[in-house]
C-alpha cells in the first residue's frame, strides 16, 4: 500500500521531528567498559538537566571521554573532543590499526613536519599577505598545522565554516610548537 503510515516509514510532514534517528549517548559505561557510579555525578554538584546531555558538562572534569588515551582537558567542553568521536577520524584510524590519530604517518608528515610547514607558510604569506617581523613562528606553525588537519581530514571547508579538532591532536601540535599562551576553538565571525 502507498502512502500507508502503518509500515512506520512513511511519516507525515508533521511528525517529522529533528534527531529523530539519531542513536543515543549512553553515558552509563567508562573508558573500561565498567559500570559508573551516579555518586561520581552527585559530587560534580550536577543535576539532572546536565546528566541528560550526556556527560558534556563534566569534560572538564575528568578523561573519561577520552578513548584513544593521548587527550587532556582543554579550555572550554566542546574543545574536550577525543579523535575516536569524529567519524571520518575513527576511518583513518581504523585503516591503519592505530590507537589515536596522532600515530598516523599522514598526520606526522602533514602537521609536524617542519619542512611541509614551510612550504605552507610560504602559501599563506602568498595568499594572505606578509607577516610581522615579530611574527612568532612557533605559533604560525601550530596556526598552519591545524589547518593542514582539517584539510587532511575535511578537504574543503568554505569560508567561515570551521570544525573542532580533537584534543590529542591539539596537544600534539601545542607540544611540538609550544608558546606561553592559546587562543583555543573561536567560532567565526557573522
Amino acid at each position: 500500500m502507498e502512502g500507508d503510515s502503518s509500515d512506520g516509514f512513511s511519516l507525515a510532514p508533521e511528525e517529522i521531528r529533528p534527531y529523530n534517528f539519531e542513536p543515543l549517548l549512553d553515558n552509563t559505561q567508562g573508558r573500561n567498559g565498567s559500570e559508573s557510579e551516579d555518586s561520581e555525578d552527585s559530587d560534580l554538584g550536577l543535576n539532572d538537566e546536565e546528566n541528560a546531555v550526556g556527560g558534556i558538562a563534566t569534560r572538564r572534569q575528568n578523561l573519561a571521554w577520552c578513548v584513544c588515551e593521548r587527550c587532556q582537558v582543554m579550555e572550554t567542553d566542546e574543545e574536550c573532543l577525543c579523535c575516536h568521536e569524529i567519524a571520518p577520524i575513527l576511518e583513518k584510524i581504523e585503516a591503519k590499526h592505530l590507537k589515536c590519530i596522532t600515530e598516523h604517518d599522514g598526520f606526522q608528515g602533514n602537521c609536524l613536519n617542519i619542512d611541509v610547514l614551510e612550504v605552507s607558510m610560504y602559501e599563506f604569506i602568498d595568499t594572505d599577505g606578509p607577516l610581522d617581523d615579530n611574527e612568532p613562528i612557533h605559533q604560525l606553525y601550530r596556526y598552519l598545522a591545524y589547518r593542514r588537519f582539517t584539510r587532511w581530514i575535511w578537504h574543503i571547508l568554505g569560508k567561515r565554516r570551521r570544525k573542532i579538532i580533537p584534543a590529542c591532536v591539539v596537544s600534539k601540535i601545542r607540544q611540538t610548537f609550544p608558546s606561553e599562551s592559546y587562543a583555543g576553538f573561536k567560532y567565526p565571525r557573522l
